[in-house]
C-alpha cells in the first residue's frame, strides 16, 4: 500500500483549492492537490459563465423585440435554439479548457487524481486504499444542486441548473423551481428565448435582496414580463412525459392554477460537498448544516480539543459567500495559514459584492438593510427611482430603485442593495467607495459625468445626505432625472 507524507493536502481543485495550491507552493514544495471528479470550476463548467452566455443570447432577443419605442423595426425575431445551445456549449468548453490548462500547468507529482476522506486530522484514505498524512489539510471540495425529494416525482423530466448547458436545444416549456439567484437568471432567459416558463419560489424572496421595499419591487418587475409565484404551494406529478405543477398562491388564493411542462428545473440552492469526505471523522465542531465551524478571516476550522485546527475550509465547502471571488480570496487565504502553520494569520475580507444578472441586474454592495438590521445598527438611507433617471429614459432601461445605507453618527457609507441598469457596474463603485470607508459627503465631492446612470446614485447619496441632516435636499428636479426626478 502506498503511503505519502506531506506538508499540505488540498482536497479539491477547484477554484479556492487552486488558488490555495498556488500560495503553497510558495513555501513548500510537499502538497498534494487531490480531486478524483472532473476537473474545473464550478463557475467555468456549470456556473458564471456558460449561464452568462444563455442570458447573453436572451438578452439579444428581448432586446430585438422591444425596438419599437425608439421608432426603429425590426421585423419578427426567430430564436434557433440548436445554434444557441451549440454557442453556449462551445464558449463554455472554451473557459472550461484555460482551466483545465492552468491545473495541467501544475507540478504532476502534485496532483493526486483520487476521491479521498478523513481517517482522522491528519490522515487521509485515498479511494485506492492508500494513506496520507499531511501537516495540515485545507477542504476545498465545491458543492453540488440540492434536489429536494418531492421534485423526484418529475424523473426524468427533473434537471439541474448542471444539466442545462449540455442541451442540444431548448425545451417547449419548463418549471423553474428557486428564486435565488440561479433560479432568476435561467427562468428569465428561458423564458426570453421563447420557452414557456412559470417560476416557483417561496417566502417571497426575490435573490438576494433583503429591503422588504426593493423586494416588493423586483417582484412586481418579474412577475410583469414571465409567470412567477414567489410564495406558492405547489404539487408535482407525471402525466406520460410530461410534469404537473398544480399551485397556489399562499398570499392570493385567487392566483391558482395547473400546467403541463417539458422538464422541472430545480434551482433551490447548493450544498457543499462534505458528507464522502469523512469530516465525521475529525475533531472538527460541525455546525447544524454539517458543515466544519470556522473563522472567516483565517478560514481555520474550529476542533473541539485545544481550538489550534490544522485544518482549513475554503470556498463553497465554507457555506459562506458561494462567489468565485470570494472563494478564490479564501483559497489565497487558507493555502498561506496552512502552509505557514502553525503561524496563522487573520486577514481583513474584502467589502462584500454580489450581482444577479438579471433584467434589471441586481446588485448587493457591502452590507444590505436585512444585515444591518439584524446588527442592530443606526442607519439611514437614500434612494434614487430610475423610472424617471435621466440616462435611462434615455436608453430605456429606465426599471430600477437603488437605496444606499449610511451610519447615521458618522455618515459611513456602510452598503447598498439595487435592482437596475448597469448594477453589475454601479455595485462596484459601490463597494469600493465602502471598501475605502467614505462618507456621504465624501462620495458626494467625487466626479459624477453627465448624463449618464451613475447620476441616479448621486441623487440617492444627496437624499442620504438630507436624511442624514448633512446637506439640503435635492431639488425636485435636477439635471439627473427626468421630468418628477
Amino acid at each position: 500500500m502506498t503511503q505519502y507524507d506531506v506538508d499540505v493536502a488540498i482536497l479539491g481543485a477547484g477554484t479556492s483549492g487552486m488558488a490555495a495550491y498556488r500560495e503553497v507552493v510558495k513555501h513548500t514544495d510537499r502538497v498534494a492537490l487531490i480531486d478524483g471528479g472532473p476537473l474545473g470550476t464550478t463557475c467555468a463548467r456549470v456556473g458564471c459563465m456558460p449561464s452568462k452566455l444563455l442570458i447573453a443570447a436572451a438578452d439579444a432577443a428581448h432586446e430585438a423585440r422591444h425596438t419599437d419605442k425608439f421608432g426603429v423595426s425590426t421585423g419578427e425575431v426567430t430564436i434557433d435554439g440548436v445554434a444557441v445551445m451549440d454557442r453556449v456549449r462551445r464558449e463554455r468548453d472554451r473557459f472550461f479548457g484555460f482551466v483545465n490548462d492552468a491545473v495541467d500547468s501544475f507540478e504532476d507529482r502534485h496532483l493526486i487524481r483520487q476521491h479521498a476522506r478523513f481517517i482522522d486530522d491528519t490522515t487521509l484514505e485515498l479511494a485506492d486504499g492508500s494513506r496520507l498524512t499531511a501537516r495540515t489539510v485545507i477542504i476545498a471540495t465545491g458543492s453540488r444542486p440540492i434536489v429536494p425529494p418531492p421534485f423526484k416525482t418529475a424523473g426524468d423530466r427533473l434537471i439541474v441548473n448542471d444539466d442545462v448547458f449540455d442541451w442540444q436545444d431548448l425545451p417547449r416549456s419548463a418549471a423553474v423551481f428557486g428564486a435565488g439567484v440561479i433560479g432568476l437568471e435561467l427562468g428569465q432567459a428561458l423564458s426570453r428565448l421563447g420557452v414557456r416558463v412559470h417560476l416557483f419560489g417561496l417566502g417571497n424572496s426575490v435573490g438576494p435582496l433583503s429591503d422588504p421595499d426593493l423586494v416588493a419591487y423586483a417582484r412586481d418587475t418579474f412577475k410583469s414580463e414571465f409567470a412567477a409565484h414567489f410564495d406558492a404551494d405547489t404539487q408535482i406529478s407525471r402525466d406520460g412525459d410530461k410534469v404537473v405543477v398544480r399551485w397556489t398562491d399562499k398570499g392570493n388564493a385567487a392566483d391558482t392554477g395547473e400546467e403541463r411542462f417539458d422538464v422541472l428545473l430545480a434551482a433551490t440552492g447548493r450544498r457543499p460537498n462534505l458528507d464522502t469526505i469523512g469530516v465525521e471523522n475529525t475533531s472538527l465542531i460541525l455546525d447544524e448544516r454539517g458543515a466544519p465551524r470556522h473563522d472567516h478571516m483565517s478560514m481555520r476550522a474550529d476542533t473541539a480539543g485545544d481550538g489550534l485546527s490544522s485544518i482549513f475550509v475554503t470556498g463553497d465547502a465554507a457555506i459562506e459567500l458561494p462567489l468565485l471571488h470570494e472563494a478564490a480570496d479564501e483559497g489565497r487565504i487558507a493555502g498561506e495559514n496552512a502552509a505557514r502553520y502553525p503561524e496563522v494569520y487573520r486577514r481583513a475580507r474584502r467589502t462584500g459584492l454580489g450581482v444577479v444578472f438579471s433584467d434589471p441586474q441586481i446588485a448587493i454592495a457591502g452590507r444590505g438593510q436585512g444585515d444591518l438590521t439584524k446588527a442592530g445598527i443606526d442607519f439611514a438611507y437614500g434612494e434614487v427611482s430610475f423610472e424617471d433617471q435621466g440616462r435611462a429614459r434615455v436608453i430605456g432601461k429606465d426599471k430600477g430603485l437603488l437605496r444606499v445605507y449610511a451610519e447615521r453618527e458618522t455618515g459611513i457609507l456602510l452598503g447598498a442593495e439595487m435592482i437596475g441598469p448597469a448594477a453589475e457596474h454601479i455595485g462596484h463603485l459601490l463597494a469600493w467607495t465602502i471598501e475605502s470607508r467614505l462618507t456621504v459627503i465624501e462620495t458626494l465631492q467625487r466626479p459624477f459625468y453627465h448624463p449618464v446612470l451613475e447620476e441616479g446614485l448621486r441623487t440617492a447619496l444627496r437624499n442620504l445626505a438630507a436624511e442624514l441632516e448633512f446637506g439640503p435636499s435635492p431639488p425636485l428636479r435636477c439635471i439627473d432625472c427626468g421630468p418628477g426626478g
